[in-house]
């Protein structure tokens, strides 16, 4: 056999070992899968859209009500609309949550908010997943947000 047939020999046997490699998933333990429904079920305390019911610094216009905070997962946003619909700011950026305390970095923000990128934040938090309070160490964003529900079609 020529040289160029041996690496084409080689070439296939490479891809034909990738795609039976990547067939087989990882052997997963019992604490590994224990562990994921653990972060899932974590995840789930968050994700999703909530809307501010009360806060102890509701700004100026005050967001109780208009305000909404997002998470997906990987990230969050912060929104807030006037009464005619126009953004007054919003802000973003990852996050990690443990279960009772969320850690923050802002990453992306509006003209109004733009000092807080890159800064970082840690808030406990306690939720019965359709409540959320969020209770700031210094007391300045201690918060109540209502989980924002699926409308019902007519």
């Amino acid at each position: 056999m020529g040289p160029i047939r041996n690496q084409s020999l080689l070439g296939i046997a490479l891809i034909v070992l990738c795609v039976t490699v990547s067939s087989f998933p990882a052997a997963r333990t019992s604490a590994d899968a224990q562990t994921i429904n653990a972060e899932q079920e974590t995840a789930k305390k968050l994700f999703g859209t909530w809307k501010l019911e009360s806060a102890k610094n509701p700004g100026s216009p005050s967001g109780i009500g208009t305000r909404l905070k997002m998470f997906n997962g990987t990230h969050w946003c912060v929104i807030q609309p006037d009464d005619a619909g126009k953004i007054v700011f919003s802000h973003g950026g990852t996050y990690e949550f443990d279960g009772s305390e969320l850690k923050t970095k802002t990453d992306f923000a509006g003209e109004l908010t733009e000092t807080l990128i890159g800064t970082k934040g840690t808030v406990k938090i306690e939720s019965d997943g359709e409540v959320l309070k969020q209770i700031d160490p210094n007391g300045v964003f201690n918060e109540t947000w209502r989980r924002v529900k699926k409308p019902v079609a007519n």
